[in-house]
């Protein structure tokens, strides 16, 4: 393990935009996490629960050097299996940050995982992956139709970002919301089912069912929130997701 003064980056300054901080996060990958939720998103997900994080120029700025001593005095509850997650917001936004940040994690002998859409020029994002141990990636949908209604982006870069994982080999959990009358139709499930068995990298699927815990986050910025009269889906629509999936061997949660 190194030490402080072992860390060094690219230029004097690293600087990123953050939108907060959960310092003892137990869902956005193994353990217990420090999670820095980053500012700035090209998606308009219908189901945000962060929709302050849309514009890059808002929110907090702050140093990779700051972050780092901050994570410092918890490295002692975040050991192994936990760690440090970047989540947003879309992290991949902040390419040169984020992998600052990230480097100085593994240099502190954390483990780190970044939380995306894969929505991303792939070549920004490469560099960036050198220092992530577990990559979370969310997509949100498979029939391109309902992507774009879901996200207001095409699905294609996502699917490329996803290959890409396979290709490198580096270990990946998916996570799919799941909406009921949006993303649960059964043809776009066993499309998203088939399409992650045939990668070669990944762990996990986790099925998110949907929440309006951020509706209120909506009402305040202005924002109509379009789902405001969906349902939360059923246990039984649920667990007959989670059987998609697992029908083509993967591992659920």
């Amino acid at each position: 393990m190194l030490s402080q003064a072992s860390y060094t980056h690219t230029s004097p300054v690293v600087t990123g935009q953050v939108h907060s901080i959960e310092t003892c996060g137990t869902v956005d990958g193994p353990g217990l996490r420090y999670v820095i939720f980053t500012q700035g998103c090209p998606l308009r997900c219908l189901y945000c629960h962060n929709p302050d994080c849309r514009h890059g120029s808002e929110g907090k700025t702050v140093t990779v050097a700051e972050l780092l001593a901050e994570i410092r005095s918890y490295r002692s509850y975040i050991q192994a299996p936990g760690g440090v997650t970047i989540s947003g917001g879309e992290p991949l936004m902040q390419p040169t940050f984020v992998r600052e940040l990230l480097r100085g994690c593994q240099q502190l002998g954390l483990h780190t995982a970044l939380d995306t859409s894969g929505y991303v020029h792939l070549a920004m994002a490469q560099d960036v992956l050198d220092y992530v141990d577990l990559v979370l990636l969310d997509i949100k949908s498979f029939e391109p139709d309902t992507y774009t209604r879901v996200t207001g982006v095409a699905i294609a870069p996502t699917l490329q970002f996803a290959r890409y994982l396979s290709s490198i080999r580096k270990p990946t959990w998916v996570r799919f919301v799941l909406v009921p009358g949006l993303t649960d139709a059964t043809a776009n499930v066993e499309g998203l089912a088939d399409f992650v068995s045939s990668l070669n990298n990944i762990e996990r699927v986790e099925v998110l069912p949907f929440h309006k815990m951020g509706e209120y986050k909506w009402e305040h910025l202005g924002y109509e929130y379009a789902l405001k009269d969906t349902p939360v889906p059923t246990p039984e629509t649920i667990a007959r997701v989670k059987e998609i999936f697992q029908s083509r061997g993967l591992q659920v949660v």
